[in-house]
C-alpha cells in the first residue's frame, strides 16, 4: 500500500509541476515574453527531453539481476536518472549520438514486485520520463525444450506458407509491398497462416519448426526476413507478437517445438541505427566507410583447383591457428555482401544488447531453441559469452548453427562442447551438417561416388555430439531439389529417404514433402499452393494434391511414421555395412532393435553379399522388410540384399 500512495503521489505532484510550468509558459507569452527574453540563447527549435523508444520494452522480476534499457529519442544526455521503485536502481548512464541515446543499467532488487516502474530523466534541457513494465515470470513447464534426435524440423518462410490473416498482407506504414505476382515482394503470408496448418504439419510427422526471422524488416523486398529494423517487433506483415505466442503455444499443445532464427551478425541497410548508430563503434565501419565480408583468400591458398564453382563461403582461414588477423577480417567485421551492416560484436555494450534481445523473445514466448543465422561472422567471444548467459536461464535451449561450408574439418570446429586452438567454446549445440548436404546432392544429382557419405560420417569422429547433427538436402538458400538439374521424383524420394535414417536431426524444406518446383533464389520460394483463399489447388488436403504430389507425400509421411515407431532410427547408433561406388548399407542399433538401411544409387538392380562376422549383427536370426521393394535373407554369417535400381529400403534384424 505505501508502494501505491508513493506512485501516487509521484504521477500526482508531476502532474501538478506539467500543468503549473504550462501556466507560467501562458504567462510569459501574455506579457510580452519576457521570460523568454531572459534567457536569448534559447532558440524555438529548443525542446525537453523525449523518449521514443524503449529496448527490451518489457521485462520480468527474478529473471536477471539488471537489465541495460537502450532508450531513443531526443536531448537525453542525462544528469540524474531514478526510479519510481525503491526496489530498482540505476547503477550508471551513458548518452550518445548527441542525445538522441540513453543507455541505463537499472538493477532489479530480489523482492522487485510486477508492475510498471516509471523513470524519470533529468537532463540539461529539462525532464522527461519512461516507463518499463515488470512481470512475473510464468511457469517453464513445456517451454524451453531444446530438441533431440526424437525430433524431425521443418523450415518455414512465413511469408510463402499461409495467409491466415489477410487484414495485414499490406500494412499501411509499408504500401505497395504486396503483390504475389511478384518474387520479391511479400505475398501475405502470416504466424496465423502456420497457426492454422498445424494440423497439417503434424499429420506428416514433424514435430519442431524452424522459422525464418519475424523481426520486423524495412524494404519493399526483405520478406525473407533477413533485413532488421526493429530487434523487439513482429515484421506487421507477419502478425504481432501476440500471434508469435499464440503459435507457440499452440505448436506446444500440438506437441512441436518451435526454434526461432537470430541475426546477431547484421541488421538491415534501412535500421535507423546505420544513419544514426547508438555508439561510435556500434557497427563494424559505418555507411560510407566499411569493408565487405568477401575473404580475401584466393582458393588456391590452401591448394584448391582454380576455375571451380564456389559452392560454399570460404571459412577455412577461420579455423586455421596460422592465419593472421588480417586473413579473418573481412569475414568477421566485413558487412554481409557489402550491404547488410556488422554488428560490432566485441563492444561489450552490443553484445549485452543482443544476448538481452535472445533472452527477451524466449522469455516472451517459450520458445524451444535458436537457429544461428550466419554463425562463422561472428567473433567466436560472443557466442561463448552469449550461449554461457543464455544457459544460465534456459539449459535445454538448442540452438544451431549455420556453417556454409562442405568440409566436416570447418563445420565441426565451430560446435560447443569443447576448447579449440583459440581456447574458446562457442557453446554451439549443433551445427547443419553442410557437408552431407554437399555430398547428398553430389551423389544423388551428379552422380558422385556413394561412398562419398561414408567418408562424411566417418568425419563424425570431429565433433563432441555428432549424433545432434541437422542432416538435410535442401533449404532457402539453394536451388530446389526437384527442380535441379539431374532431379527426378524418385531421386527427391531417395534424398528423403537418406536424410530420415542418417544420424542426427533432419530437417525438411517446406513444400518438399509434395515436390515443389522452384530455381534459385526467390524462385526456391514459391507460395505452399493452397496457403491463400482463392488457390487453384489446396495442397494441405489429400484432395488436392496431384497424383504426383501425393506419391510424395505419403513416401515422406511412411518415413516419419517408420521413424518415429523405431527408436533405432531416431538415436540408434550408426554402423557402416557396406559402402562402394553406387551403394550404401548401414545399420543403425538401440539397445532395442536393430535396423538396416540399403541404399542403391545404381540405374540397375545390386546384389550384395555383407559379411556380418564382427558386425553389430552378427547375431542376427532373422530379417524383416519393412520399408522399400528390396529383398533380403540371412544365409550363414552373410545377409544377402537385393536392391533395385534408385532405391532405399529399410529392414529389421532379429
Amino acid at each position: 500500500m505505501k508502494r501505491r500512495l508513493r506512485h501516487f503521489w509521484y504521477f500526482a505532484a508531476e502532474r501538478f509541476l506539467r500543468a503549473f510550468f504550462s501556466f507560467l509558459s501562458v504567462v510569459a507569452y501574455a506579457c510580452g515574453g519576457s521570460a523568454l527574453r531572459a534567457r536569448p540563447q534559447q532558440t524555438a527549435k529548443e525542446t525537453a527531453p523525449a523518449v521514443t523508444k524503449v529496448e527490451p520494452p518489457n521485462w520480468w522480476v527474478g529473471l536477471t539481476p539488471e537489465v541495460m534499457l537502450l532508450l531513443s529519442g531526443h536531448d537525453l544526455e542525462a544528469t540524474h536518472v531514478e526510479c519510481n521503485l525503491p526496489t530498482l536502481r540505476v547503477s550508471r548512464t551513458q548518452a550518445s549520438a548527441g542525445g538522441n541515446y540513453l543507455f541505463v543499467w537499472l538493477k532489479i532488487g530480489a523482492d522487485t514486485k510486477s508492475g510498471t516502474a516509471v523513470c524519470r530523466i533529468e537532463a540539461p534541457k529539462g525532464w522527461t520520463s519512461f516507463e518499463l513494465p515488470l512481470a512475473a515470470r510464468v511457469p517453464t513447464v513445456g517451454k524451453f525444450q531444446g530438441l533431440s534426435q526424437d525430433d524431425v524440423m521443418y523450415l518455414i518462410m512465413p511469408d510463402r506458407f499461409a495467409n491466415g490473416d489477410p487484414t495485414n498482407d499490406e500494412p499501411a506504414e509499408a504500401p505497395g509491398s504486396h503483390d504475389r505476382s511478384k518474387p520479391r515482394a511479400y505475398h501475405g503470408g502470416d504466424l496465423l497462416g502456420i497457426q492454422n496448418h498445424l494440423p497439417y504439419l503434424k499429420d506428416l510427422g514433424v514435430t519442431a519448426l524452424w522459422l525464418t526471422p519475424i523481426v520486423k524488416n524495412g524494404a519493399m523486398q526483405d520478406y525473407h526476413g533477413y533485413g532488421a529494423v526493429d530487434l523487439y517487433a513482429v515484421d506487421p506483415h507477419l502478425g504481432a507478437v501476440k500471434d508469435y505466442q499464440d503459435l507457440v503455444a499452440a505448436a506446444h499443445k500440438e506437441k512441436i517445438k518451435i526454434c526461432f532464427d537470430v541475426v546477431p551478425n547484421h541488421v538491415g541497410p534501412k535500421h535507423p541505427w546505420v544513419a544514426n548508430p547508438p555508439l561510435p563503434d556500434w557497427f563494424h565501419g559505418t555507411l560510407p566507410h566499411h569493408i565487405d565480408s568477401f575473404s580475401p583468400l584466393k582458393g588456391s591458398f590452401y591448394g584448391k583447383a582454380g576455375g571451380q564453382a564456389i559452392g560454399n563461403d570460404p571459412f577455412e582461414s577461420l579455423v586455421d591457428p596460422h592465419a593472421s588477423k588480417r586473413m579473418k577480417r573481412n569475414l568477421t567485421e566485413g558487412w554481409f555482401f557489402g550491404i547488410l551492416p556488422d554488428m560490432n560484436t566485441e563492444n561489450p555494450v552490443v553484445e549485452q544488447y543482443l544476448l538481452q534481445n535472445s533472452i527477451w523473445w524466449a522469455e516472451t514466448s517459450g520458445l524451444d531453441g535458436y537457429r544461428m543465422d550466419t554463425f562463422p561472422y561472428v567473433g567466436r567471444k560472443f557466442w561463448a559469452h552469449w550461449h554461457t548467459e543464455l544457459r544460465r536461464l534456459y539449459p535445454y535451449l538448442t540452438t544451431i548453427g549455420e556453417v556454409f561450408h562442405a568440409d566436416p574439418t570447418v563445420t565441426s570446429f565451430f560446435v560447443g562442447g569443447e576448447r579449440r586452438y583459440d581456447g574458446i567454446d562457442s557453446g554451439l549445440s549443433t551445427v547443419f551438417d553442410f557437408p552431407m548436404f554437399f555430398t547428398l546432392r553430389d551423389v544423388l544429382l551428379r552422380g558422385a561416388p556413394t561412398g562419398r557419405i561414408a567418408d562424411v560420417l566417418r568425419h563424425d569422429a570431429l565433433y563432441v555430439h555428432p549424433d545432434m547433427l541437422v542432416p538435410f538436402f535442401a533449404n532457402h538458400d539453394v536451388p530446389r531439389f526437384a527442380s535441379a538439374e539431374g532431379s527426378s521424383p524418385t531421386k527427391l524420394k531417395l534424398a528423403f529417404g537418406l536424410t530420415l535414417t542418417l544420424r542426427g536431426i533432419p530437417e525438411i524444406y517446406y513444400g518438399d514433402e509434395i515436390g515443389m518446383p522452384g530455381g534459385g533464389d526467390p524462385d526456391n520460394r514459391r507460395d505452399f499452393p493452397g496457403g491463400w483463399i482463392g488457390d487453384a489447388k489446396d495442397a494441405f488436403t489429400p484432395s488436392g494434391r496431384t497424383h504426383d504430389q501425393q506419391e510424395i507425400f505419403s513416401y515422406v509421411q511412411s518415413l516419419l511414421r517408420l521413424r518415429r515407431e523405431h527408436p533405432a532410427l531416431r538415436s540408434g547408433y550408426l554402423w557402416h555395412l557396406s559402402s562402394d561406388e553406387s551403394s550404401y548399407v548401414f545399420t543403425r542399433e538401440s539397445e532395442e532393435e536393430r535396423i538396416v538401411v540399403a541404399f542403391n544409387n545404381a540405374d540397375q538392380q545390386r546384389e550384395l553379399r555383407i559379411p556380418l562376422a564382427d558386425a553389430p549383427a552378427q547375431k542376427a536370426v532373422a530379417i524383416a522388410l519393412l520399408f522399400g521393394e528390396a529383398k533380403a535373407e540371412l544365409a550363414g554369417s552373410e545377409i544377402h540384399i537385393t536392391m533395385p535400381a534408385r532405391s532405399l529400403s529399410i529392414f529389421s534384424l532379429n
